[in-house]
C-alpha cells in the first residue's frame, strides 16, 4: 500500500487562515503539524481545517486537533473544521470528539467547535 504524503497547504482570506490538509496525519507527521497550527493559536482570524483530502488520522494527529480546539476555546476564538470524510467523521464519532463539535450545514461538510 502507498503511502500519501502529508502536507498542508495555507490559504491567507481577510477573515480566517484555511488550512487544506492532503495525505495521511500520523505520528511521524506530528511535529510538522502542530508546528504549522501552534503559531496560529492566538490569531485573531478563524482557523478552518479542510479534511477534503486527508486520507488518514491516527491518534497522534487527533490529540493536536483536541490541543487546538482546546486553545482556541479557552482564548474563545473561532475553530472549523470543513468538508470532513466519511470515515475521518466516523472516527471522530468513535472516539467521542463529536460531541465537542456542533454541526454547521451538513454533517460530512463542516463541524465547528463547541467547547471542549
Amino acid at each position: 500500500m502507498d503511502r500519501k504524503k502529508f502536507n498542508v497547504q495555507t490559504k491567507e482570506t481577510e477573515n480566517s487562515t484555511i488550512l487544506y490538509m492532503k495525505g495521511e496525519l500520523d505520528l511521524a507527521m506530528a511535529v510538522y503539524f502542530r508546528s504549522v497550527l501552534e503559531p496560529l493559536i492566538d490569531s485573531p482570524k478563524s482557523i478552518v481545517l479542510n479534511l477534503k483530502e486527508l486520507a488518514y488520522i491516527d491518534s497522534t494527529g487527533m490529540g493536536i486537533l483536541i490541543f487546538i480546539l482546546k486553545a482556541r476555546n479557552e482564548r474563545k476564538l473561532p475553530f472549523t473544521i470543513q468538508e470532513v470524510p466519511a470515515k475521518i467523521q466516523k472516527l471522530f464519532d468513535l472516539t467521542g470528539i463529536t460531541k465537542f463539535l456542533s454541526v454547521e450545514g451538513d454533517p460530512q461538510t463542516t463541524v465547528k467547535a463547541d467547547g471542549m
